[in-house]
């Protein structure tokens, strides 16, 4: 019989860079209890996720695994209760001592965008804000300065907000925009950025990856911006460490090691794969790293983006 190939070396301590919790119920999640659509979302059949997700049912997916600290990122709540979000996931913290970060959601849109701001950050876990801009629904097609999209002066001008407030911005969109990402973010200097999910790499043909990779060199050009390596599950297709692997590697390169951050994105991720396939694959995109260079990566990377106190305790 074959020897079993060997596990990647776990990490000491891992930061969670981006998750989600949600209560359904009095709040309102539209796209979870309202708008069912399959066909809309990345992933495809997202039923499992349309009920709770809260503290203890995150942290039982850490079972075996040292999780240090963790950075919420706002779930698409209503947008009238994007205030109310950001104080219960305070409450959670004083509860569950997670999450030690918060990424809010503001609107970009709104003529109350600075009062919206300073609203959150009156809460102390605040250090970042997620406004998707407006996308198209695939490489083909273009919604090129049309309301909403990274060409929108009005919708910029929320970029320059967050600068002027000190907070960093969360961009998700998916590898087509990420050159016009680039553009957008080098309009505002001083503006502190990280690209979520490893910028979307759907097209996994070489073709899709070359253009993905440009997309990629773009942002690494800017020294403000950052990469989460995360959510690296694809449309229509079955969990392929071996490809997520590829892309690790990939993006640490381009990247570099010093600005790149391990996230999970539950629940969503668990669509793919387990939070433990998870870190395995991202384990095995490491190898090879120095030790002090991986534990960045797990540890270091997002508690300095982020400006994470070092929690009291271990979570998990």
């Amino acid at each position: 019989m074959p020897a079993m190939p060997a596990m990647p070396a776990m990490p000491a301590a891992i930061v969670d860079a981006h998750h989600h919790l949600w209560r359904l119920g009095p709040a309102r999640y539209p796209w979870l209890q309202e708008g069912y659509d399959p066909a809309a979302f990345f992933l495809g059949d997202y039923a499992t996720l349309r009920q709770d997700f809260d503290p203890s049912d995150y942290l039982r997916q850490w079972d075996g695994l040292h999780l240090a600290a963790t950075v919420h990122v706002e779930a698409e709540r209503h947008a009238d209760e994007s205030v109310a979000e950001t104080a219960w996931l305070h409450q959670v913290h004083a509860r569950h001592g997670f999450p030690n970060a918060v990424v809010a959601h503001a609107d970009f849109n709104s003529d109350t965008l600075a009062a919206q701001l300073r609203t959150h950050q009156a809460f102390s876990l605040v250090r970042g804000v997620r406004c998707k801009p407006r996308t198209s629904r695939t490489a083909d097609g273009s919604v090129y300065g049309q309301p909403g999209t990274l060409q929108d002066p009005r919708w910029l001008s929320g970029l320059q907000r967050l600068a002027e407030h000190g907070l960093a911005w969360d961009l998700r969109v998916p590898w087509w925009h990420l050159e016009e990402a680039a553009e957008a973010v080098a309009a505002v200097p001083g503006l502190a950025v990280v690209v979520e999910h490893t910028g979307l790499p759907w097209n996994r043909s070489e073709a899709g990856l070359s253009a993905w990779r440009r997309g990629l060199a773009a942002l690494a050009s800017l020294p403000g911006v950052h990469l989460k390596l995360s959510e690296f599950g694809v449309p229509g297709a079955a969990w392929d460490r071996a490809g997520s692997v590829g892309v690790i590697r990939q993006a640490l390169e381009i990247f570099g090691w010093q600005r790149c951050m391990f996230a999970s994105n539950l629940p969503v991720s668990g669509l793919r794969g387990s939070l433990h396939e998870i870190v395995n694959t991202v384990a095995a995109g490491l190898e090879g790293l120095p030790d002090a260079a991986a534990q960045a990566v797990w540890h270091d990377n997002a508690m300095r983006f982020y400006r994470i106190e070092a929690p009291a305790a271990r979570l998990r």
